[in-house]
């Protein structure tokens, strides 16, 4: 007779379903796991999964949601712990870059792959919604204060796209180790704060010219825009 299991024992199950599913999904891509395949890594029977989850496309929306509300997490405790607007960006940029390197495996499954009907999973569209919020807070107050120019959603979309294509390249080895990663990462930064900074008025120019000054490049904050509908690696159930 089978062993009626306690709810802590179900949500240990699942949490290791999920760290094996998300492990093979970023390996390998949607298509080549099976439901089969992860309870045979789990040493458990071929239905047991079933318990729990509808099928693979239910398993991967769980464990994208639970990545992204992880995600979430990471970036909005970052933000927390600075007030001024961009430090804030600074330190929210650089939990983004730890986030992505500490997790491949989730950072791949977030923004590497999309899932048809994604209606059908309102938990994924919450935790989505809650790290694009996370991210493009940053952009919102520092237009508002007049930090930077520009309008805040278009460049949501530039500067993520700059960063997560940076990340890619170095999860992928494909950057060359001279210059080095945060070589690259540090110039590329300094045109993106070059190209939002805010135009200063003529006379004040002028003014900081003849004290001497330098014009001062602003951190520019890694942002995260709505998930691009054009999709790469689809689920198929």
């Amino acid at each position: 007779m089978a062993k009626n299991l306690t709810q802590e024992e179900i949500d240990a199950f699942k949490a290791r379903l999920c760290a094996v599913a998300e492990r093979r999904f970023a390996e390998g891509g949607v298509a080549s796991v099976s439901m089969r395949q992860l309870a045979e890594e789990l040493g458990c029977s071929p239905m047991t999964p079933y318990r729990y989850f509808k099928d693979k496309d239910d398993i991967l929306a769980a464990v994208r949601t639970a990545a992204f509300d992880r995600f979430a997490a990471t970036l909005e405790a970052a933000g927390a712990s600075v007030a001024e607007p961009r430090e804030r960006a600074r330190a929210v940029g650089e939990a983004y870059l730890a986030f992505a390197f500490a997790q491949p495996n989730a950072y791949r499954l977030m923004f590497d792959m999309t899932q048809p009907d994604d209606d059908r999973y309102p938990d994924l569209e919450r935790a989505g919604s809650r790290a694009r919020r996370t991210m493009s807070a940053h952009l919102e107050t520092m237009a508002q204060r007049g930090l930077i120019h520009g309008d805040p959603q278009v460049l949501s979309y530039v500067i993520w796209a700059s960063i997560h294509g940076l990340v890619m390249l170095r999860l992928a080895g494909k950057l060359p180790g001279d210059p080095d990663f945060r070589a690259i990462h540090a110039e590329m930064l300094r045109l993106l704060a070059a190209g939002m900074r805010a135009p200063m008025p003529a006379a004040s120019l002028e003014a900081g010219n003849e004290a001497g000054h330098e014009t001062v490049s602003e951190p520019v904050p890694t942002s995260m825009p709505k998930p691009i509908r054009q999709q790469r690696k689809r689920s198929s159930r």
